[in-house]
């Protein structure tokens, strides 16, 4: 009989052979997704809706959905810690995928997303948060840019203590075009990238024409989705741990849009 170790190593094996089909596949309905969802929302959505909630409730139910975000996340992340490493399930996913994905990507894909995957470092997206911050600061007030800089960099703190709860090892890549040290679970590039690229495509939405908005939600997301994606074809990553990334990060982007949006209607409902 057929164990579940076994199981997740056939799986793992097969998934990574086919990792390259399976990257396009997955990005093009990301997209797809995007675009109905974006279509949708045009064609039957509220534009304006008022609560009949006090403004003071109001705000505090957008807060404690995102914080249900963040914590529902953490949930996610203890779970999938338990069942990481070793002999279990997890473990035997990730390391039977990382190795047939080393087997079966092209070297000019993988030298695609090594320069993909600079977008995602430390170095890049601190200067995109620098960039952006004194833009908003210049333009648009403190308010706007302490917004940014919260988003950002509290992120990036979350994601340091994350790693050191779960303090997993990376996978072993020292053939590989791109080197990572430091500990693997979650990912700081998937995370990161969610939430700075997720973030400009927000202040997109807030401070761009009504053209500029799908585009903006397209290309941060795809942007995201692809340097997640390629950390783990480089093999710095297990798929977990970038899977992992992608949860807190979007969690922790959607705690800040929904604070920022219930203060906005609530000094729009006091005004």
């Amino acid at each position: 009989m057929t164990t579940e170790r076994e199981v997740a190593v056939l799986l793992g094996s097969w998934l990574g052979g086919r990792a390259a089909e399976g990257f396009a596949i997955a990005l093009l309905l990301l997209v797809a997704l995007l675009v109905a969802t974006w279509w949708a929302l045009r064609r039957w959505g509220v534009r304006r809706e008022t609560s009949r909630l006090p403004p003071v409730a109001f705000s505090l139910l957008w807060l404690g959905a995102g914080f249900g975000l963040l914590v529902g996340a953490g949930a996610i992340f203890a779970e999938l810690a338990e069942g990481l490493g070793g002999d279990k399930a997890m473990g035997r996913f990730d390391d039977a995928f990382t190795a047939a994905v080393q087997r079966g990507t092209p070297p000019s894909m993988l030298h695609a997303f090594a320069a993909i995957t600079r977008l995602g470092d430390a170095a890049t997206l601190s200067v995109i948060g620098l960039l952006v911050f004194f833009a908003l600061l210049r333009r648009h007030g403190i308010r706007l840019a302490l917004i940014w800089a919260a988003a950002v960099g509290g992120n990036a703190l979350l994601n340091v203590s994350l790693k050191a709860v779960f303090a997993r090892a990376r996978p072993v890549h020292e053939d590989g075009l791109v080197l990572a040290q430091g500990f693997s679970f979650p990912s700081g590039h998937a995370s990161g990238s969610v939430v700075t690229y997720g973030m400009l495509a927000y202040l997109a939405l807030r401070l761009l024409p009504p053209r500029w908005h799908l585009p903006a939600l397209l290309l941060a997301a795809v942007a995201a989705f692809s340097i997640g994606s390629s950390r783990v074809f480089l093999r710095v990553h297990y798929p977990s741990d970038v899977l992992a990334g992608f949860a807190s990060g979007s969690a922790w982007l959607a705690m800040c849009i929904l604070g920022v949006e219930a203060a906005r209607r609530y000094r729009a409902a006091r005004a």
